[in-house]
């Protein structure tokens, strides 16, 4: 069409025709070379090269100035070639690719987008464009998040985009690979309400309803898929009504192309760039008059030029460089790079259907906005998940009812160190080591204590208080593990050390010192003190944030909530627990095991001894079980602090219980309130509870055996007259019956007077019953058995 008008006016080369030799490339550099070299080297001498694709552009671009031919391209909007040391002859109508990125920067302000993600395919062109765009966001205060590039398969990129959360996304592709991105993109499901594509606007307007063998998706899938995407293309047709040099207006160029092609323009690739086409033969015609009139000034003419001379191409180079027109495509003027100027259109795919959104003209910084843009969602969705961080406090309701059961057990602490203050005049109390067990209150009073700073987070207090109270948290409990399980320990390690010795050492040690057992118990505070103080100045415990798996609410899809729970820590946490936790469990064992050694022993100095070791099998298992499993749940707040606060208030509990409610209970009911003299007399005995029950049973014992040695003193007596009477009757017979021989027995038994000892033999009855040969002639009542087992007995 432009050849026809330009060789119909007069006005313009009228010595001369424009004639078009060409070839298909197919937009390969590889074919595009070969059909360089014919035309070439094939007559007749072409004057202008008109390369379509960037990639044939940038081969034939840069051969062309060693044959000294100009490059006018109406199709090439790669950013490289406006390399004027690389391509000095090359001059275009189409816009460098780089004017969409103003135009697209432009949009992301509008609609308050900063991070960026983008997919390319590897051409020069592509690359080049978003080099361009890169450092063109980054002078925006904008940023590329993440860039994902392919050569064929884009399904690894279109994954990877999903995978990073990118929501708005530049791509940057030929048209039959953008069919490709998008049945990808369809099967990621990475289109809808929270995504926007920027595309290049030159497709056809049915590109992706376009059937291709490459894709396995239908029709209606990439028409959901591509719905709502937005393009930028240069302005390629004068969007008013002016006639342009061939006399005609953008609406009438229009009409008469869609006249000539005789079919439908979407389904015609390239339609859009038809304008491009079309002013790119007119510039090269007034480009070409222009020259002729110059050359012939200097008595050369168009037909004189080869690919050796030089001066024509110069020629011809600057009259292309002060090319001004107004063409069907708008205002065609050439920058010093030989790039088109142009506006910027801006699309919306909508049901469908391209719409016009709006214009920008870089030159002037001005966008024209339609206010017709509509979105999914209704608005224009977020750049990016909006993360939200939330911290995870411990229930209230958990916190109150543990704080209650603590405050509670505070009471009984008090309660018991007041009642043996109050009673530490009294033997039985005294005979417990009442400061020893006052230590003990104490200690359960500053651990129940503690329960309260390990309750407090970020709901409570600010970030500023917050290693006050992780400090709280670890003084109460190693002062009030100290001093109530240390001064336990001293007791029951007194008692194991006395009451097991040998008997020469038992009464070197019978006198109790009990200095020694306050000093025991100082010296495990002591190193509580000494420890604690060390870890605080070293390394002092912090605050610190542990952050979770991000949560997707179920309300706003652009949200995503980032839990996050403050802890207490230190540098090097792990090693200060493992010192604390390892001399704590070895102070634990040996615990057990002395309460498991003197479980039998029985003594006055300390009468309570077996309700200590009960106390310290209940703490012992307590902790052990406690500490690991609080290790193992330290990201969940509720579950840790319950298991943590409860073991400290049940044995604080059982410790109080176990220790002082017998005393109370004892002091109570055998109202034992007096002076240590008046319970003295009272009892008469020694106040061990455990002794005196001891005496009550052997005082029963004794009654019982006395009443046995009164049966068996009568048995003995009526026996002795049964065998008083038997000794009779056998002298009477041994008188009558001389001759008889008397039973070897009665010898052995007779003294030398042959009568009867009057000492008493328990055995006799029953030996004379074995041996004597009359003894059948003897009652069975004489030899009963189970009197005389008794008897012997």
């Amino acid at each position: 069409m432009a050849l026809e008008d330009v060789n119909s006016r007069r006005d313009i080369l009228p010595d001369y025709e424009l004639r078009l030799i060409h070839h298909d490339s197919k937009c390969d550099p590889g074919q595009a070379t070969k059909y360089l070299y014919e035309l070439l080297y094939n007559d007749p001498i072409k004057i202008i090269l008109m390369p379509g694709c960037s990639s044939v552009s940038t081969l034939v671009a840069e051969a062309a100035r060693m044959w000294n031919l100009i490059v006018l391209s109406y199709g090439s909007s790669s950013p490289a070639l406006s390399n004027r040391q690389r391509f000095p002859t090359f001059f275009r109508t189409h816009p460098s690719a780089t004017l969409h990125n103003p135009t697209r920067v432009q949009l992301f302000k509008k609609w308050g987008w900063t991070k960026i993600a983008t997919i390319q395919q590897t051409t020069e062109v592509f690359t080049s464009t978003l080099d361009d765009l890169d450092q063109r966001v980054k002078e925006a205060g904008l940023e590329i998040t993440f860039r994902q590039s392919f050569f064929s398969d884009p399904t690894s990129p279109v994954r990877n985009l999903k995978r990073q959360d990118a929501r708005i996304i530049v791509g940057l592709f030929y048209e039959t690979e953008a069919r490709k991105v998008f049945c990808e993109v369809y099967k990621e499901k990475l289109y809808g309400k929270k995504y926007v594509w920027f595309l290049i606007g030159w497709y056809a307007d049915n590109w992706f309803r376009i059937k291709d063998p490459a894709i396995n998706c239908t029709v209606a899938e990439m028409t959901e898929a591509v719905e709502g995407h937005v393009t930028t293309e240069i302005v390629m047709l004068n969007p008013e009504n002016t006639r342009s040099i061939s006399n005609m207006t953008s609406q009438e160029f229009i009409e008469k192309l869609q006249k000539r092609l005789g079919k439908n323009p979407e389904e015609t690739g390239g339609f859009q760039e038809a304008p491009l086409a079309y002013d790119a033969i007119w510039a090269l015609a007034l480009a070409l008059n222009k020259t002729s009139a110059e050359l012939v000034k200097k008595g050369l003419r168009l037909e004189d030029f080869n690919y050796n001379n030089k001066n024509i191409t110069d020629e011809i180079y600057r009259a292309l460089n002060s090319s001004a027109f107004e063409g069907v495509s708008g205002h065609v003027v050439f920058d010093a790079s030989g790039s088109r100027m142009a506006w910027t259109l801006i699309e919306q795919l909508q049901g469908g259907v391209y719409k016009k959104i709006g214009y920008y003209d870089s030159t002037k910084d001005n966008l024209s906005w339609y206010n017709n843009d509509k979105w999914i969602g209704g608005t224009p969705p977020a750049d990016y998940t909006k993360v939200i961080t939330t911290f995870r406090f411990l229930s209230q309701k958990l916190f109150i009812s543990v704080s209650v059961l603590a405050s509670l057990g505070i009471l009984l602490a008090i309660i018991c160190l007041a009642f043996n203050i109050y009673n530490g005049h009294v033997r039985y109390i005294q005979n417990s080591q009442p400061y020893l067990n006052n230590m003990t209150a104490v200690g359960c009073t500053l651990a129940l204590a503690a329960v309260f700073p390990l309750g407090l987070d970020g709901y409570h207090i600010g970030p500023g208080l917050f290693p006050f109270v992780c400090q709280a948290r670890l003084w109460l409990l190693g002062l009030g593990f100290s001093l109530g399980y240390g001064s336990m320990f001293t007791k029951i390690w007194w008692v194991h050390t006395v009451f097991t010795k040998k008997e020469e050492k038992k009464e070197r040690r019978k006198t109790l010192e009990p200095w020694k057992l306050y000093a025991t118990v100082g010296l495990l505070v002591g190193l509580d003190v000494v420890t604690l103080a060390i870890w605080q100045i070293v390394d002092p415990l912090h605050r610190t944030i542990e952050e979770f798996t991000k949560e997707d609410p179920k309300t706003d899809i652009d949200v995503s909530i980032l839990p996050q729970l403050e802890h207490c820590s230190s540098t090097k946490m792990n090693t200060w627990l493992g010192i604390f936790y390892g001399y704590k469990g070895l102070l634990l064992l040996l615990g057990i095991f002395l309460a498991y050694e003197t479980k039998s022993v029985s003594t006055e100095k300390i009468n309570d001894h077996r309700a200590v070791g009960m106390a310290i099998y209940n703490v012992a298992v307590l902790c052990l079980i406690t500490a690991p499993v609080t290790m193992i749940l330290n990201s969940q707040q509720d579950a840790a602090f319950a298991f943590a606060s409860l073991a400290v208030v049940f044995s604080s509990y059982i410790t109080l219980v176990v220790l002082f409610v017998p005393k109370m209970r004892r002091l109570i009911t055998r109202g034992e309130w007096q002076s240590e003299q008046q319970d003295t007399m009272k009892t008469g005995s020694s106040t061990n509870n455990n002794e005196e029950e001891k005496s009550r049973l052997l005082e029963k014992e004794n009654r019982e055996l006395e009443k046995i040695i009164a049966e068996k003193e009568e048995r003995v007596s009526e026996l002795r007259q049964q065998l008083h009477d038997r000794q009779q009757l056998r002298s009477r017979r041994r008188s009558s019956n001389p001759s008889r021989d008397s039973c070897a027995a009665d010898n052995h038994f007779a003294n030398a007077s042959g009568t009867v000892p009057t000492l008493y033999q328990p055995s006799l009855p029953l030996v004379r019953c074995l041996v004597s040969e009359q003894a059948d002639k003897l009652g069975r009542s004489n030899c009963d058995g189970s009197r005389v087992h008794l008897l012997y007995k």
